[in-house]
């Protein structure tokens, strides 16, 4: 029984720090700033991201080839994203902070995406000029 107990306290340890983790690399790339192609690519005309374009985000970015095979995906970020949208559709009208938060979350989520999509793009390019100067 205490074995059971432990090996509870225990993954709900790992899970939260996995969960703090991924919300600060989340945080730090989406401190970056977003390449205006990105921008003009997915229809975005005021340069303001908004919870709502991270879809839009997402699927440029799957539509983006990855040359480079160490590259992360935003399977993670997807998951984060439905998580913290769920959370404010569920408990936001019954608390506006919850609801705040879950939208500062979300475009964090967006540009978190813009960023990746131009990192993706800017290496490709990279990529595409070395292979023409060998």
């Amino acid at each position: 029984m205490l074995a059971a107990i432990l090996f509870t306290i225990s993954i709900a340890a790992l899970s939260q720090f996995a969960l703090y983790y991924l919300r600060a690399v989340l945080t730090e790339l989406a401190a970056l700033p977003v390449s205006d192609r990105v921008l003009a690519a997915a229809g975005i005309e005021d340069g303001r991201l908004l919870p709502q374009h991270f879809l839009a985000l997402a699927e440029l970015h799957d539509l983006t080839p990855d040359l480079e095979a160490h590259r992360r995906g935003l399977g993670l970020v997807r998951l984060y994203y439905r998580f913290v949208r769920a959370l404010g559709v569920l408990f936001g009208k019954h608390m506006p902070v919850l609801a705040a938060w879950s939208e500062r979350e979300r475009v964090i989520c967006a540009r978190y995406a813009a960023v990746e999509i131009g990192r993706r793009l800017q290496a490709n390019l990279e990529l595409a000029a070395s292979l023409r100067s060998s």
